[in-house]
């Protein structure tokens, strides 16, 4: 399904689209971590930002 930009609901602020650079610049600045790296805990553990954040909490 694509991203629909014009729906900023809940469920779009709760998952990390790493397929949309504007999502990567803003979640490994959020995170402090690089872009492979976020892409890598993405493929892991999913889309979803707390298992993302979990994730990576795991690996520090």
């Amino acid at each position: 399904m694509a991203d629909d930009k014009s729906n900023r609901g809940q469920a779009d602020r709760d998952r990390i689209n790493v397929n949309e650079d504007y999502e990567v610049r803003y979640w490994t600045k959020e995170f402090g971590i690089s872009e492979d790296t976020l892409r890598d805990a993405v493929k892991r553990v999913g889309p979803m930002v707390d298992d993302v954040r979990a994730e990576l909490r795991r690996k520090r």
